[in-house]
């Protein structure tokens, strides 16, 4: 909904309501009772809501609770208290640690080493509606307490030390209508100032006309600590410029109050949360207290680790001033001059000191820390080599002080690591597929993080693997060298020997010289019987392992021989090579390819030698492939052909014209930038026939009684190769015209489909325009060779005489105009 001149407050307020008041006991230094939520209910806290539609304030509580009385009248035991008419949550105890849906930080906080156990949460995101007969107005919920200040000296410290977190509902309105924390301490002589803060969202009060749409300043709201939340408002309320994510939180702060200045007085302790005062934006808090009060106290740790960073804090106070004191030699990281400091000592143990101060409070506080110093996390012995699955490595820490939290280990050369259950100093580390480092995690001294020792590694080589030889099986010829390679596949390892059986495996000899290769090529001239081959594989230090052996099978048949001509040739696009073939061993042949061939494609060979002679026409490059077999032996020989097409040449003569006899015509023609030469046929008429735009001047004695002339451009680029394209010139016997055909039948036959103007001796066409009977013009161009295509406005047009009109400038730059009538016939 649009609002007017309104804006949303979320505030923490320290207020009085004396309707409510509790007066708790006076106890030493003793905090009062039920101060801190520890009863888990709202026991001696005074309550109350209302609606703030008339503007914050004591106007704005239309229900109280008092604390002698439970529900609904008052506290007395109870865990939660409904927004002001409406049955939703407004105040709930909250005893159960959970997560802020909006800013995910805990609902019970700790804070930096300070657990408390117990928090209230003022608000919720219920909201009213103003405008439209709704109620208007937002709802307000408190909390008050009132203390009885023990009578001790004033010098002695009486503090109390609450926590709060907050989420606030940017409303786009005025700063002070904005949503609204405020907490409010009180006395008999009035509110104390400095001790009672308020917690908005900033605008820059650029309200619109209607009272709305502030520009939230998001640069004081960073410097608060607000940080938009990436979850949506759970509201709509129809504003068209408001963002669904408008919520704002705050995590997590302290703040401390002394009241020692107030010994032997009544004082009031009132936390409230205020939605917007037009009411259609929410606000909550959380509040957490202290169980403790007899003065401040630094939280952090009491002993510590030698060079470690170390955070210490106070709860804050309210416009204060902070100072902190450290022990001789150790280092502020950051944050003297706030409640929070961080540190990092040397190896000496002393006392830090904060001191804060503002017009409400001058407090102190010391903290006795004790240093230990880290010791040696040791270094692990007995890093080896072994062979995968199957091994074993006692590993030894030496070195070491302190004691052994577990081994660590690692496969991926340190980048993460793996805990390992063990707590002595030794560790066998046994069957280990993969390399690994181990290392032993070390507690050297109390208070210092465990450490980890220099690490060994365990260097573990893969099992051998023999693998296998491919092809398993194979023939081999007399003399045959072509297709004979044996491969070693599938192995693990390094080839130590082959070696070669010619009795079925029974007995095996090691190649000498040794030969170590991952493949082997038979020669068939050195083979004369039937054999076996296989390797040997040794990996690292593991055993040395035996692959599977490959069969040679023995012909005493001599292989297929031949020579070719030529195994590689290139050729102009659209010309053809010739192959050719001399077989000297076999006794049939067959081509393999998939381009044109022409020439004998098979065939048995009578006579040797055999010469053999195709025509290979591509029009890709490809392989030719001729396959010779020679009785008796099972395998083929195929030598390759390998033909090479040279990319077509582009050449264009220009398109089909029309001139005027005696009009001077450069024919445009255009070809590839490899072209270093061009010839234009027939030289009729022609000024020049080598290059590649001449010009051609056609008179009746040229012509010879022909109205029309066909050139054709032949180009020829550095390797030889050439392509040809024609043009045809029309040639009429009259001065510079326009002709316009009378009549045309647009039925997409593809005949006679468009009216076009034909330009004889005109250089430049200024218009052709067509119009119907009426007057209305139908279409219209300057660009030559375009033409009407018998539609209006995509509607084809109906049988029907139709005006043309034109204007144009011929070769010699005389304009003409010209008029006159076509029939479009459906």
């Amino acid at each position: 909904m649009m609002y007017k001149s309104y804006r949303c407050i979320v505030f923490l307020l320290f207020i009085t309501a004396q309707a409510f008041t509790q007066k708790a006991f006076a106890q030493a230094q003793a905090c009062p009772p039920n101060f801190n939520f520890g009863f888990t209910n709202l026991t001696n806290w005074g309550a109350y809501t209302g609606n703030n539609k008339s503007g914050n304030g004591p106007s704005a509580i239309l229900r109280t609770y008092n604390t002698t009385s439970p529900l609904p009248l008052g506290t007395l035991g109870a865990t939660t208290i409904p927004e002001y008419a409406n049955n939703n949550t407004g105040i709930n105890v909250i005893t159960a640690n959970g997560l802020d849906p909006f800013g995910f930080f805990p609902t019970i906080p700790t804070i930096n080493g300070y657990q408390y156990n117990y928090s209230v949460k003022l608000g919720s995101t219920s909201i009213t509606q103003g405008g439209g007969g709704g109620a208007g107005g937002g709802y307000i919920r408190g909390i008050t307490y009132t203390i009885d200040v023990p009578t001790s000296a004033v010098v002695q410290p009486y503090t109390i030390t609450y926590a709060y977190a907050m989420v606030l509902e940017n409303g786009s309105h005025i700063t002070s209508q904005q949503p609204l924390i405020t907490v409010t301490l009180k006395t008999s002589a009035g509110i104390i100032s400095c001790a009672s803060p308020q917690y908005n969202l900033p605008t820059l009060d650029d309200v619109n006309t209607g009272g709305g749409g502030a520009t939230l300043d998001t640069a004081a709201a960073r410097r608060q600590g607000f940080t938009l939340s990436g979850v949506p408002t759970p509201n709509n309320n129809g504003n068209p410029n408001e963002s669904g994510y408008r919520v704002y939180y705050k995590d997590w702060r302290e703040v401390t109050l002394d009241l020692a200045p107030y010994r032997g007085q009544t004082v009031t302790l009132t936390f409230e949360a205020d939605n917007c005062v037009p009411g259609g934006h929410f606000s909550y808090v959380y509040i957490a207290l202290r169980n403790i009060c007899a003065g401040l106290q630094i939280s952090g740790n009491s002993t510590i680790c030698a060079n470690s960073t170390q955070t210490y804090s106070i709860p804050a106070l309210a416009g204060a001033t902070y100072n902190w004191t450290i022990p001789s030699g150790w280092t502020v990281v950051s944050g003297q001059d706030s409640n929070i400091v961080v540190v990092k000592p040397n190896n000496q143990s002393g006392s830090i000191i904060a001191h804060e101060q503002n017009s409400c409070a001058d407090l102190y506080d010391t903290l006795q820390v004790t240093v230990n110093t880290p010791g040696s996390p040791g270094t692990v012995n007995g890093g080896s080599t072994v062979c995968a699955a199957s091994n074993s490595t006692l590993l030894t820490l030496t070195g070491n002080s302190g004691n052994v939290v577990s081994w660590l280990s690692s496969t991926n050369n340190g980048a993460s690591w793996q805990t390992i259950a063990n707590t002595s100093n030794t560790y066998a580390a046994g069957n280990l597929n993969t390399t690994t480092m181990f290392k032993a995690l070390v507690v050297t001294s109390p208070t210092c993080p465990a450490d980890s020792s220099t690490a060994a590694t365990i260097i573990v080589d893969p099992k051998s693997a023999g693998g296998a030889l491919s092809p398993a099986t194979s023939d081999i010829c007399l003399s045959q060298t072509s297709n004979t390679i044996l491969n070693v596949i599938g192995s693990t390892g390094n080839v130590l020997n082959w070696q070669s059986s010619l009795d079925g495996g029974i007995s095996w000899n090691g190649f000498n010289p040794v030969k170590t290769d991952l493949s082997y090529a038979i020669n068939g001239s050195n083979v004369n019987a039937s054999v076996q081959y296989r390797v040997i594989v040794k990996s690292g230090v593991c055993p040395a392992d035996t692959g599977a052996a490959a069969k040679i099978t023995y012909y005493n048949v001599p292989f297929p021989r031949a020579t070719i001509d030529p195994a590689d040739t290139s050729i102009c696009y659209s010309t053809a090579a010739k192959l050719n073939a001399l077989i000297t061993t076999g006794t049939s042949y067959s081509w393999i390819h998939s381009q044109p061939l022409t020439g004998s494609s098979s065939g048995t060979i009578s006579t040797l030698p055999a010469a053999l002679t195709v025509t290979a026409t591509p029009n890709v490059s490809s392989l030719y492939i001729l396959s010779i077999s020679n009785a008796g032996c099972p395998n083929t020989l195929k030598d390759t052909f390998r033909v090479k097409v040279l990319p077509e040449i582009a050449v264009n003569a220009g398109n089909d014209t029309s001139v005027v006899i005696g009009q001077p015509l450069v024919l445009q023609g255009s070809a590839d930038n490899s072209i270093t030469s061009y010839l234009w046929s027939p030289p009729t008429g022609l000024n020049n026939t080598t290059i590649l735009q001449p010009t051609a001047v056609l008179t009746e004695e040229i012509l010879n009684g022909y109205y029309y002339i066909t050139y054709t451009l032949t180009v020829t680029n550095a390797i030889g190769c050439s392509a040809s394209d024609d043009v045809v010139v029309r040639v009429f016997k009259t001065g510079p015209s326009v002709f316009v055909p009378n009549a045309f039948t647009p039925n997409n036959d593809g005949v006679n489909d468009v009216l076009r103007p034909i330009l004889a001796g005109i250089k430049q066409l200024d218009f052709f325009r067509i119009y119907n009977r009426f007057g209305q013009l139908m279409y219209q161009t300057q660009r030559a060779g375009e033409g009407w295509d018998g539609t209006f406005k995509g509607t084809p047009q109906d049988t029907n005489t139709f005006v043309y009109t034109l204007q144009a400038v011929d070769y010699k730059g005389t304009v003409f105009q010209q008029k006159g009538t076509f029939i479009l016939i459906r």
